[in-house]
């Protein structure tokens, strides 16, 4: 049908062009994602342009695209390329959750009968994946007492908190799990935090010293990984002079032996299991508290015990 030159098609007319059928066109037009002139009678009319359009409809209904997104994209404020990539990312997030629960189920599946309902306890308390990895991101959050960059931030939080497997294990969700429930430790979280805080006090820049035990931790990699045993060196000069350094102070053997009681008192055996659970979950054991606990065995070699 022609109206002046405009082909002007009738719903009918639509659906063979298309082959979408003429009560989901009805649809669409009621959701505003296609337009239709009425004639007299009231009867919709479309447009040249609606065949096309509705074929977009269609193809990207067949990827998932849902309704509201489609009409955005039709409407031009959002392009192609991000819709497609946004639904790209919610099947990836969906994807991994579905991974997580199906190692979760494996998990308690071959877990001893009498050690079956202590599993489900725990793999509760981090039945996904993303929230797992909040919960221990909001635990080392909570250790930070200073203000420190939030480039530092997240290196720190990179080297703290493992990002959860995208396929994992049954074993490596109980690990993480065990992570979780050792953040949900009110007791750690109180010892952690009073040691933070008896440190603060002490220290005048907490973002110089992240970076300076991060930079020594980084340095000290490659003897973990090889298993040598703890030594002066480089690396442990940095390690004590970003100490020095964030407490206004000089590195001195008494400077030493200070910072080895301050750094042995707020050791817990309990953050131990967490750096082991660490590198069960990430399968390399060379973790940011392997190399910390590295570097103050190292500390220790410099400081002998004074004569009797």
């Amino acid at each position: 049908m022609s109206v002046t030159g405009v082909t002007v098609l009738g719903i009918g007319e639509l659906a063979r062009l298309t082959g979408v059928p003429v009560r989901t066109i009805r649809f669409y037009c009621d959701e505003g994602i296609l337009e239709a002139g009425r004639t007299y009678g009231g009867h919709r009319r479309f447009g040249p342009d609606a065949v096309e359009r509705l074929r977009t409809v269609r193809r990207l209904r067949a990827l998932g695209l849902g309704l509201p997104e489609i009409g955005r994209v039709l409407a031009g404020e959002r392009s192609l390329a991000e819709a497609v990539a946004a639904e790209r990312a919610a099947l990836d997030a969906e994807l991994a959750d579905l991974a997580w629960r199906r190692a979760s189920l494996r998990a308690v599946e071959e877990a001893d009968p009498a050690e079956r309902a202590r599993r489900l306890d725990l793999l509760a308390a981090a039945e996904r994946g993303a929230t797992a990895h909040d919960a221990l991101v909001a635990f080392w959050r909570g250790l930070v007492v200073a203000q420190v960059p939030p480039g530092l931030m997240e290196a720190f939080l990179h080297g703290t908190v493992p990002d959860p497997p995208p396929d994992p294990t049954p074993a490596q969700v109980v690990a993480y799990a065990e992570m979780v429930a050792l953040a949900a430790d009110r007791s750690l979280a109180r010892t952690l935090r009073a040691g933070v805080r008896r440190a603060a006090a002490e220290i005048a820049d907490e973002g110089a010293l992240m970076l300076g035990a991060h930079e020594a931790s980084a340095m000290v990699r490659p003897a973990v990984a090889a298993g040598r045993p703890p030594a002066p060196g480089p690396a442990l000069d940095l390690f004590v002079e970003a100490h020095a350094t964030a407490r206004d102070a000089r590195d001195t053997p008494g400077f030493r032996r200070r910072l080895l009681r301050t750094v042995r008192a707020g050791q817990d055996e309990r953050m131990d299991r967490y750096w082991r659970l660490h590198g069960e979950v990430t399968g390399d054991p060379v973790t940011l508290g392997a190399a910390q606990s590295w570097l103050v065995a190292a500390l220790a070699t410099t400081c002998p015990p004074p004569a009797q």
